[in-house]
C-alpha cells in the first residue's frame, strides 16, 4: 500500500468515497451527498508538506481511499496539532486497510511537524473508535448530543494522541 498526494483530478473519487458514507450516519455529519464543487475550497486548504491530502493505493495501484490532515483550530499556537480523516472505498472496508492506513499515516506525522493528532468520531461508530484506540488514541473530549441524525441525538468523541 502506498500514499500519493491527491490532485484536483482525484477530487471526484474523493467525493464519491466520502458520499458513500453519508447514508450510514456513522462517519459524517453531512445528511446529503456533497458535490465536487462544494469541496474545492477544502481541497485547496491541503498542502503536501504540512496538511496533506493523500490518495491510498493498493499494490495494484487501485484507489483504496484517502487520508487528510487538517488544522485543528486555525490559530498559530495549534500548528503542531492536526485532525486526521480516513475514508475507504466500500469494497476495502472491514478488511484491515484502515489499520494499515492509520499506521502509515502516524509514521508520517513527524515529517509533517505534527506532534498531536486528533480524530473526531461519532460515539456510535464503534469500529472507528476501536481502531483508533488500538493505536493508543485516548478520549480527549466528548461533545454530548451535538449532532442530530435522522431525529436522533448523537455525540461526537474527540480522540487524541501525543506523538512526542
Amino acid at each position: 500500500m502506498t500514499f500519493r498526494d491527491a490532485t484536483l483530478e482525484d477530487l471526484p473519487i474523493i467525493v464519491e468515497i466520502y458520499n458513500s458514507t453519508v447514508a450510514s450516519r456513522l462517519v459524517t455529519a453531512d445528511l446529503e451527498p456533497v458535490s465536487v464543487e462544494s469541496k474545492l475550497g477544502w481541497f485547496h486548504q491541503h498542502n503536501p508538506d504540512f496538511r496533506p491530502l493523500w490518495i491510498v493505493l493498493d499494490s495494484d495501484k487501485n484507489t483504496v481511499g484517502w487520508v487528510s490532515f487538517q488544522d485543528f483550530y486555525g490559530r498559530p499556537a495549534y500548528q503542531k496539532t492536526a485532525e486526521i480523516s480516513i475514508y475507504l472505498d466500500e469494497k476495502y472496508r472491514g478488511k484491515g486497510f484502515g489499520k494499515k492506513v492509520l499506521e502509515l499515516s502516524l509514521e508520517k506525522c513527524p515529517a509533517l511537524g505534527i506532534e498531536n493528532i486528533l480524530a473526531f468520531i461519532f460515539a456510535h461508530n464503534l469500529a472507528s473508535l476501536t481502531l483508533f484506540e488500538k493505536f493508543g488514541f485516548e478520549l480527549w473530549g466528548n461533545l454530548k448530543n451535538i449532532a442530530e441524525l435522522d431525529g436522533e441525538k448523537s455525540s461526537l468523541v474527540i480522540l487524541g494522541k501525543s506523538l512526542i
